[in-house]
């Protein structure tokens, strides 16, 4: 029985609904929306009205408790795309709702501007960190960004000021759809629009200044991009250990003694869906690690400021598991391959030889594979120029059966 609408509607109201969309608003017995939503079709409402509570959970609770009766949820535009939708289909099976969406912002900001929206990278920044947007900052790049409030415009042009794209072209669509609609084009070095509607959007044309932070899509990079106090995987090093850790889309990542957090940063840049946990003893470099998230765009990298293994025991089971610093602890060692998902990998990388015999022991009694890993670079020597070697790194590589 489907006995839960959800209907979007647009800044032109009950206007912009079909028939058979103001049909459902007009017989819904309860309605729930935003205070916006339930003005914008106040003059189809017949039923009962509830606002959104705060936190949401609370009426989501007395939502729930209506199975049965006619429900309509009002939702802004497409209420799949960063909606309400995504919330309520964990609630209640797609076989109980009904879905009229009416066309999202993004998809009206790409009818405005005359993007093809499946060139465009869209994402939201609506109650989360500008800093999502900066792995998408590749020059020529086009994106559309909606935002949380009148002060979203300013501060995302700031932030592409700060990292180098000031003479990036920035649209702001304010009150798409409505009569209050306005599009203004500015340079983000230069942006100083004022009174802007706290329903807006905005539209990059990305463009690079001289020295911009581009995060370049391959594995391994740089080590000065990142802030650390030498305890950092290097780059070299680095890309082979993400290859060796072969990140799948949606897995979760153990980063144990995380140091600066690179792996587990590049881990998570590798796709949106990505998840990380960065374990780190020492408070200043957990600190540090949370600093190098937000400016790698990755805020949502869980960092846990303690020891192994005893700061493993209530973290979700990881799908993958890179061990740098600290793995010297044997017990570090045996509480990663216990808490392994079957068919997950584990990474070792390993610097003293009391760790390298570790690793070695492992790999004779379980497999996997060992890997002697140096670089060497040019550096000057004298008056000439020589070659300087890293310090050798030995990888154990090991994946876990889908019985154990």
């Amino acid at each position: 029985m489907k006995w839960l609408s959800i209907v979007g509607i647009g800044e032109d109201g009950i206007a912009g609904l079909g028939e058979h969309a103001r049909a459902i608003v007009a017989d819904a017995e309860i309605i729930f929306g935003g205070e916006r939503h339930l003005a914008l079709a106040a003059s189809l409402i017949t039923g009962e009205t509830h606002s959104w509570l705060s936190p949401l959970s609370d009426s989501l609770a007395v939502l729930t408790a209506q199975r049965g009766r006619r429900v309509t949820v009002l939702a802004s535009g497409d209420p799949f795309l960063y909606g309400i939708g995504a919330t309520l289909s964990r609630l209640v099976p797609a076989e109980e709702m009904h879905v009229v969406p009416a066309p999202s912002a993004f998809s009206l900001a790409a009818s405005r501007l005359g993007w093809p929206l499946q060139e465009v990278t869209a994402l939201s920044v609506h109650g989360r960190p500008l800093e999502l947007v900066l792995p998408h900052l590749q020059p020529g790049r086009r994106l559309l960004a909606l935002t949380s409030d009148e002060d979203g415009p300013a501060a995302l042009a700031q932030l592409l000021t700060a990292n180098g794209f000031g003479p990036s072209r920035l649209a702001v669509l304010e009150a798409l759809g409505g009569p209050d609609e306005r599009v203004t084009w500015h340079k983000a070095e230069s942006f100083s629009l004022a009174s802007v509607n706290p329903l807006n959007l905005c539209a990059i044309e990305v463009a690079a200044g001289p020295g911009a932070r581009i995060l370049a899509r391959a594995p391994g990079l740089p080590d000065d991009l990142f802030e650390h106090d030498g305890q950092i995987t290097k780059r070299e090093i680095r890309a082979v250990t993400l290859s060796s850790l072969a990140p799948r889309r949606g897995q979760l990542l153990w980063d144990i003694g995380a140091g600066s957090g690179s792996v587990a940063i590049e881990w998570m840049l590798a796709d949106p869906s990505m998840r990380a946990v960065a374990v780190e003893a020492d408070n200043e470099r957990a600190m540090r690690i949370r600093r190098n998230a937000l400016a790698f765009g990755v805020p949502d990298l869980q960092v846990v400021t303690g020891g192994a293994p005893e700061a493993l025991a209530d973290l979700p089971r990881p799908d993958a598991v890179f061990i740098g610093g600290g793995g010297s602890d044997p017990g570090v060692l045996d509480a990663a391959l216990a808490a392994l998902k079957p068919g997950g990998t584990l990474v070792a990388n390993a610097v003293t030889l009391a760790f390298e015999a570790m690793l070695i022991e492992r790999h004779a009694a379980v497999g996997g594979t060992l890997t002697r890993l140096s670089v060497a670079r040019a550096a000057p020597l004298g008056g000439m120029v020589g070659w300087r070697p890293a310090m050798p790194v030995t990888q154990w590589v090991w994946e876990k059966g889908g019985g154990a």
